[in-house]
């Protein structure tokens, strides 16, 4: 990653109050994840089509996504997210990635770029999984000072 492209996720963590880097990265993944739910809701017949999975899997996956988004957008608009709702946001973020590599292995026949979408998402919401986890180590390790 050059230093170009790093540079927004740098601006994101550099803050001195250790909840406002993970409000950041929460408010980021329900962006993200939100933007891909109505994706999936609005155009599942095409992005079926591009991705080789079925559109019926792509609506459901895609109301899924949106719930979730507004629940980690709810929870990155707390001044201080509870510990407990954002363990389970990562653990869930977690789950996510691991059922998308297991689906690609033994059930799921996408396309190629089916293929690849699924470990690009898997890989970014790993990386969310990631930086909410430390973001939340910071605000838990602050809590004791």
């Amino acid at each position: 990653m050059s230093a170009a492209q790093s540079a927004p996720l740098t601006a994101l963590a550099r803050t001195a109050e250790p909840y406002t880097a993970l409000r950041r990265f929460l408010a980021v993944d329900a962006v993200v994840t939100g933007v891909n739910g109505l994706a999936y809701l609005a155009t599942s017949g095409p992005l079926g089509r591009l991705l080789g999975v079925d559109a019926t899997l792509l609506i459901e996956l895609g109301a899924f996504l949106t719930v979730f988004a507004i629940a980690v957008g709810l929870l990155a608009s707390r001044a201080r997210p509870a510990a407990l709702p954002v363990r389970l946001v990562v653990e869930a973020n977690l789950a996510w990635t691991v059922l998308s590599c297991v689906t690609l292995a033994i059930g799921l026949s996408p396309t190629t770029v089916g293929a690849i979408w699924t470990v690009l998402q898997a890989l970014t919401v790993a990386g969310f999984a990631a930086l909410q986890h430390f973001a939340l180590k910071v605000t838990r390790s602050d809590q004791r000072s």
